[in-house]
C-alpha cells in the first residue's frame, strides 16, 4: 500500500522530524546554487586557467547542479513526510543517496584542489605566462586577475621581461575605471611608479583557497544533513504499515 494508516505518538514524531530536516536541506541546496553562482560570477573557473588546474571548476559544476536537484527533491521529501506515501519515500530515499554522494564528492574535490594548489601554483602560473600571447582564455586570466587583485606576473612585474614579453596593460595601475596610465614601454622599460609591484602569487593563493573552502565546507556540510535525511527516510518508511 501507497499510504500508512494513523501513526502513534513516535512515528508522528519522526515524520514532523523528518519533514524539518529536508526543509533544511532544501534551505542548504539553495545556499549551494547561491554560492556556486558566487564562484562562475567571480570568475573561478578562468584563474583555473592559471593553476592549470580544473578541479575546483569541476567541483563548482558539479555543486552548483546537485544543489539545484536537492533543492527540488528536498521539497518532494517534505511532501512524501506529510503524507506518509511509502513509495514516495522509497523514491526519495534513493535519489537522495546518489544525491549524498554527489555532494560529497562535490565537497573534497574542492579540498583535494585546495591542498594540492599550494605546492603547484608557482610552477603551473610561471607556464601559463608563456602562452600568454598565444592563449586567448589564458590571456583573459591574467589580465582578470591582475586588474581584479592589483597584482603583475608571478612575483612582480619582471617576471613578463624575464620571458621577452611587454607587461599586459593590466599590469598598469587605474587612473579611473576603465582607464589605465602607459606604464609599459617595452619588456625591460618599465615605469614602475604607474604598475602594480606585487606580484600575484599570494593573492591568487588566497582567492583560490577562500572558494575551495567555502565550497568544500558548503557542500561536506550539506552531504551531513543529508545523511540525515536518509537515516530519518529509512526510519519513517519501516514504521508506516
Amino acid at each position: 500500500m501507497g499510504y500508512g494508516t494513523e501513526m502513534d505518538s513516535c512515528g508522528r514524531c519522526m515524520k514532523y522530524t523528518l519533514f524539518f530536516v529536508n526543509f533544511i536541506i532544501f534551505i542548504g541546496g539553495v545556499i549551494i546554487v547561491g554560492l556556486a553562482t558566487w564562484a562562475l560570477l567571480d570568475k573561478v573557473p578562468w584563474i583555473g586557467e592559471l593553476v592549470g588546474n580544473d578541479l575546483l571548476t569541476g567541483a563548482v559544476y558539479v555543486l552548483l547542479a546537485g544543489g539545484i536537484i536537492v533543492a527540488l527533491v528536498a521539497f518532494f521529501g517534505c511532501v512524501g513526510a506529510s503524507r506518509e506515501v511509502k513509495c514516495m519515500l522509497l523514491t526519495y530515499f534513493i535519489i537522495l543517496f546518489l544525491l549524498f554522494v554527489t555532494m560529497l564528492i562535490g565537497g573534497v574535490l574542492a579540498y583535494v584542489f585546495r591542498e594540492k594548489l599550494v605546492s603547484t601554483l608557482e610552477r603551473e602560473m610561471s607556464s601559463s605566462m608563456r602562452v600568454y600571447d598565444t592563449r586567448k582564455v589564458v590571456k583573459e586570466a591574467w589580465d582578470t586577475t591582475q586588474s581584479t587583485l592589483h597584482c603583475c606576473g608571478v612575483n612582480g612585474w619582471r617576471d613578463w621581461g624575464n620571458l621577452g614579453l611587454n607587461v599586459p596593460e593590466s599590469c598598469c595601475r587605474e587612473i579611473q575605471p576603465g582607464q589605465r596610465f602607459n606604464c609599459n614601454t617595452g619588456p625591460d622599460r618599465v615605469n614602475s611608479a604607474n604598475t602594480y609591484l606585487a606580484g600575484c602569487i599570494n593573492g591568487t593563493q588566497i582567492y583560490l583557497q577562500k572558494h575551495a573552502s567555502t565550497m568544500g565546507g558548503a557542500g561536506i556540510a550539506l552531504a551531513c544533513l543529508m545523511f540525515l535525511g536518509l537515516i530519518f527516510s529509512c526510519v519513517l518508511f519501516k514504521m508506516i504499515e
